[in-house]
């Protein structure tokens, strides 16, 4: 069909996916920003005398300052070229914990 309703991308298929291929400048200082948050409340929970096994595994965490910027913003990924992916890549990044790679990687 021609005209003001021809078919579109959308209209035939769905969604196009439109995730950048890089993070912007805007997105890495969220990202950092939600880091140092997560560390604030670790300190905090620490700070308060609570003693739990999920506390002992975040204190084994590195801190956002500690942290390569390789592995704020990247994650392992087998598929990958490099074997590495952008971390906004990753579903629900925000969410999760991606502080640990393996080593060398």
């Amino acid at each position: 069909m021609f005209g003001a309703f021809r078919q579109t991308h959308v209209n035939q298929g769905g969604l196009l996916w439109k995730t950048p291929w890089k993070l912007s400048v805007t997105r890495k200082a969220n990202a950092r920003a939600r880091l140092k948050k997560v560390d604030a409340v670790i300190e905090a929970v620490r700070a308060s005398g609570v003693q739990t096994k999920s506390l002992e595994r975040a204190l084994e965490l590195p801190k956002e300052h500690e942290m390569p910027a390789r592995d704020k913003y990247t994650v392992f990924s087998r598929t990958a070229d490099g074997y590495r992916k952008g971390i906004h890549k990753v579903p629900k990044w925000t969410r999760l914990t991606l502080r640990t790679n393996p080593k060398g990687f």
